[in-house]
């Protein structure tokens, strides 16, 4: 088969014009043109023929055959999951096919090296050849080309691509290569890379890295392509690291970054740099060596002004129909359920089984006839080993099977509600309908309820809810009011207890159950007071019994007229008299009459009570002996009730005046009848042995 490049001639630009139209017009004629069909889907687990028919034919009656076909999945292609190869090698004697898993591509040859195979041959050996796929789970398409010819071909845009090894070319050297190769008569140029496609196969599928045709020489950070037919230089990348992409760009990661201020030439990365098949920025000639060293160049064929129409590539597509989402559905309650699903490619199967099973319909969606319980249909996509399965729910509208209303209380505070569902949850509402959720659970604590008052529950199950709330009610009663005491339990006595209210449930701390009880030791006794049926609330009332003492006289010390009532053991509780009256808080009495009195105590309840009499003798100051009745003698009143007692006087000369005693109780003034003169007079008084005597002076006034 004929190949053709650029013929040097010299002549008129017009002439060479006609000249150049008539030869690409030739070499159209002349090439050899294959066709091909069988785009088709293609089912996870399977192998599939790539073509259903293929056709090559010869550009004359000698050209029979070629050298090599090459098979290639341009596009869609995955590493180390996809396949293509020959079914039956056996079968095919005089082809040898080679599989390269880096450009995903199958060539087809002759066993012996440099020896044509016939078209014929190719053609049943194409016919033989099958994809596949490792994955459980394949997606997406594969586009195939069948090429007369190496160059890497793109069914989408028809044009070629074909990596040039180089070692060490600059950009404008590379650049000038590629504008000076040919391929079938197409005009080469260093690649355009327009589309994620055409990345994958120039970069992801070339055997090493390499120059490309974009550059920002011409303005820092504005990338264009500057090389093919493109008249306005699309402008695919703005900006330095990081910026907008107006048009289709693969940068490598931080790149392009013009590390050195003089980066500005692009090319694909080398094999294992970065992201496999993307592009960094590289100064004019790259590094000397290492991955930055350019390696060769991109070539692209294809678009350029006055390029022959070449048939000598075909191309299919396997479709790997997919299902690329479903919507389950759900109801509350028996009923029908609409399903909905979408598939990548073709029609959307309704299945009622995982395998085999019921075609139901076709279509994106599927209306289930009336179900009770939850049921998995399956859908695919024309695959019946790969269905997904798509659920329609039927939950169970729940129904509130219990509550503990209504809930009594005694007295504010907190409250626990209950209620419980034949499933699902539960919700906790202040109000019959609307309203907010106060609480979920089957048990609802309110800290502080102070008078009656109604809750809802309301029982959920995957959104579907009962059909009404119900009602719990809160009822606040009043506890019995009663009030702590204290009780006085005389001496050796006994004592009543009350609870106070009547009509009420008692419980003593002593065991006893009546209302009062009698009780004769002291302590503090309680009373549990429960109020009647349905309150039955219980109040506890504290009794405190004290004992009071009994009092007791130990001494009582008379001065003149002051008097203190001593006790063996005193106690406040206790009350003090000297007439047997009027009673005081106080032990002392001042003013007290001068004779013969009674001193009095007693416990203020009337426990108990002790008296003694004493004496109060009161010796006058002076007496005024005038006969006006009014202190006409001188008297130590209650002497008379001292039988031993004498009280002596004296003038103050020491003279013996008179001395009185039990039976003569005064002193008129004189001495043997005579008339004394007014003056100080002295007294001793001696009230018995036991006692010491007393004495002093006082005035007698005239």
């Amino acid at each position: 088969m004929a190949n053709y490049s650029a013929i040097p001639i010299c002549i008129k630009k017009n002439t060479f014009n006609a000249l150049e139209k008539a030869i690409k017009s030739s070499i159209t004629e002349n090439a050899p043109r294959i066709t091909a069909t069988g785009n088709q889907n293609y089912c996870p687990g399977t192998s599939l023929n790539i073509v259903t028919d293929v056709n090559i034919t010869g550009s004359d009656a000698i050209d029979t055959g070629t050298e090599a076909i090459y098979i290639q999945i341009s596009s869609g292609y995955v590493n180390g999951q996809d396949l293509i190869q020959l079914a039956n090698p056996a079968l095919h004697p005089n082809i040898l096919s080679e599989w390269n898993p880096t450009e995903g591509k199958l060539k087809l040859s002759s066993p012996t090296l440099g020896t044509e195979v016939l078209y014929t041959d190719f053609i049943t050996a194409i016919k033989d050849i099958i994809f596949s796929n490792s994955s459980a789970t394949p997606f997406g398409n594969r586009n195939f080309s069948i090429t007369i010819g190496q160059a890497n071909y793109l069914p989408r845009n028809s044009h070629y691509y074909q990596y040039v090894p180089n070692l060490g070319i600059s950009w404008t050297a590379a650049k000038a290569a590629a504008e000076a190769s040919t391929y079938f008569g197409l005009q080469g140029y260093l690649a355009t890379i327009t589309a994620d496609d055409e990345a994958q196969l120039a970069g992801k599928q070339t055997l090493g890295a390499g120059w490309i045709g974009g550059s920002d020489a011409e303005t820092e950070s504005v990338w264009k392509w500057v090389t093919g037919p493109a008249v306005d230089r699309v402008i695919f990348w703005n900006g330095a690291i990081n910026g907008s992409s107006p048009n289709f760009s693969f940068w490598n990661n931080n790149e392009p970054n013009n590390s050195n201020g003089i980066e500005h030439y692009a090319h694909i990365t080398a094999p294992g740099v970065g992201i496999s098949g993307s592009w960094n920025d590289l100064q004019l000639n790259g590094d000397a060596s290492g991955n930055y060293q350019p390696k060769g160049y991109i070539v692209e064929y294809g678009g350029m002004p006055e390029d022959p129409i070449l048939e000598i590539s075909a191309g299919t597509t396997i479709t790997i129909p997919q299902i690329t989402s479903t919507t389950p559905a759900s109801r509350c309650g028996s009923g029908t359920v609409t399903l909905q699903a979408t598939a990548s490619n073709g029609t959307v199967n309704w299945y009622d089984a995982a395998i085999n099973g019921n075609l139901l319909t076709t279509g994106n969606s599927y209306t289930t006839p009336s179900l009770s319980t939850t049921t998995t249909y399956y859908v695919e996509a024309g695959c019946p080993t790969s269905r997904t399965p798509v659920v329609a729910t039927v939950n169970t509208i729940p129904t509130i099977t219990s509550t503990n209303t209504p809930v009594p209380r005694c007295g504010p505070g907190s409250v626990t509600l209950q209620a419980t569902a034949d499933i699902g949850n539960i919700n906790w509402y202040s109000t019959v309908t609307g309203g907010t959720i106060e609480a979920t659970g089957t048990s609802f604590t309110i800290p502080n309820v102070t008078q009656n008052t109604t809750y809802y529950a309301e029982a959920v199950n995957n959104g579907c809810v009962s059909m009404n709330r119900n009602p719990i009610d809160i009822i606040i009663y009043t506890p019995p009011v009663v009030t702590d005491q204290e009780v006085v339990l005389c001496k050796s006595g006994v004592a009543t207890l009350d609870a106070s209210l009547s009509g009420m449930t008692y419980l003593w701390s002593t065991g006893e159950t009546t209302q009062k009880i009698v009780v004769s030791t002291p302590g503090t006794y309680t009373v549990n007071v429960t109020s009647p049926a349905p309150e039955n609330c219980t109040s506890t009332k504290k009794i405190t019994v004290i004992e009071h003492n009994t009092p007791e006289i130990d001494r009582i010390d008379v001065n003149e007229s002051t008097v203190v009532i001593y006790l063996k053991q005193e106690e406040v509780y206790f009350e003090y008299s000297v007439d047997g009256i009027n009673y005081q808080s106080s032990n002392v009495f001042f003013n007290v009459p001068s004779g013969l009195q009674t001193a009095y105590v007693r416990e203020i309840n009337y426990c108990g009570y002790d008296a003694e009499n004493f004496i109060v003798l009161i010796i006058p100051k002076f007496f005024t002996p005038n006969n006006d009745t009014y202190n006409d003698f001188w008297e130590v009143k209650g002497l008379i009730n001292y039988p031993e007692a004498e009280v002596t006087i004296f003038d103050r000369y020491g003279k013996l005046i008179t001395q009185l005693n039990a039976s003569k109780l005064t002193w008129d003034g004189t001495l043997n009848k005579n008339l004394l003169p007014a003056s100080d007079y002295w007294y001793v008084l001696k009230i018995d042995n036991t006692r010491p005597e007393v004495k002093g002076h006082f005035s007698l006034k005239r």
